[in-house]
């Protein structure tokens, strides 16, 4: 079962990079998920959110720091918890600074992440923004006419992505094309799969 806590992710990479906060113990460790009664008896379902790690109850330890972890692997750097400073504060306020500094280390992870994927030339993606800014200043004119617009903008994906998911698989396997799309291989299969009009399981 998957605990709950805060995550993120990047319109681009989208779960291939999920970032969130995670809690450090005094010994370096990382503790288990909590699990908060909901009063049927059945335990309630596990939370790892950093916050609720505040040493107050004994089934919650006291974090000794913060850091941004990653669903790719990626750990960033501890950012201590100065627990005279915090007081009586609930950790959630009291700790806010250095969650907030692992989320901003996260954000420089998938920005390094988006530099080893494959460069786009500068004049496709500045067509692109435009496209985007003329559609977004026709949607304020006329909806209905903004939702044509993207319509013929999923045509033309779907047109040119076939060929070009097609070539890449016949250029590059999976892990080569994942690491040019800076996904995961899971998230890259499908992505081509959807492109090229083939299962993902084949």
């Amino acid at each position: 079962m998957v605990s709950r806590r805060e995550t993120w992710t990047t319109e681009e990479f989208g779960t291939s990079h999920t970032g969130a906060v995670e809690a450090v113990l005094a010994d370096g460790t990382v503790p288990p998920p909590v699990y908060f009664d909901a009063g049927s008896g059945g335990g309630g379902d596990p939370v790892s959110q950093w916050s609720v790690y505040d040493g107050h109850w004994p089934h919650t330890p006291k974090a000794a720091a913060l850091r941004a972890v990653c669903s790719c692997g990626w750990t960033g750097p501890e950012h201590r918890l100065d627990w005279e400073a915090i007081g009586d504060q609930d950790l959630e306020d009291g700790g806010s600074e250095q969650a907030d500094a692992g989320e901003r280390d996260w954000d420089g992870h998938t920005t390094e992440v988006e530099t080893t994927t494959v460069p786009l030339p500068e004049t496709v993606t500045t067509l692109l923004e435009r496209l985007e800014a003329e559609i977004a200043r026709l949607t304020k004119t006329s909806p209905v006419a903004g939702v044509r617009a993207a319509r013929h903008l999923e045509i033309v994906a779907e047109r040119v992505g076939y060929w070009a998911a097609r070539d890449t698989a016949a250029d590059l396997d999976t892990a080569q094309a994942a690491a040019h799309l800076g996904l995961n291989e899971d998230a890259a299969r499908k992505l081509m799969a959807r492109f090229g009009r083939w299962s993902p399981y084949r």
